[in-house]
């Protein structure tokens, strides 16, 4: 890295979780010499990454969290964005508890995107999609 003489007793750590949009010349040899990936949690794991974000939250009897971090390809961000997004839900809800309800809306909410309520869908595009599907 440019700056840094080569015993200088500085060690440069960097992050990311998209690697595949990081410039090659980051990349070349000698900029950095050891990559390490830290995979996806397991089920386990994402149980108690869970517990630690919804600490302080109220939640409901029905949360399973042992069912919630069966959710496949979440990443820690994920998990906690799914937290936050329930927490949101039942503020909005006017609720005291975060319930598996809106833990499900939430999960809906981050896979598909907000619920457009004003999208109005001409016929001529639901016999397109209708004759896509097929």
């Amino acid at each position: 890295m440019d700056g840094f003489s080569r015993n200088s007793g500085v060690i440069v750590l960097t992050a990311t979780n998209r690697p595949d949009v990081l410039d090659l010349a980051l990349l070349r040899p000698g900029r950095f010499d050891r990559q390490v990936t830290v995979d996806r949690s397991y089920v386990a794991g994402r149980v108690k990454i869970l517990q630690v974000h919804s600490r302080g939250k109220a939640l409901a009897k029905d949360v399973d969290f042992e069912k919630i971090a069966r959710t496949q390809g979440f990443t820690r961000a994920d998990l906690q964005n799914l937290i936050n997004e329930a927490a949101i839900l039942t503020a909005c809800r006017d609720l005291k508890e975060i319930s598996k309800d809106e833990i499900s809306d939430a999960l809906e909410r981050i896979i598909a995107g907000p619920e457009n309520k004003n999208a109005v869908v001409s016929n001529e595009k639901k016999r397109l999609v209708a004759y896509h599907g097929m």
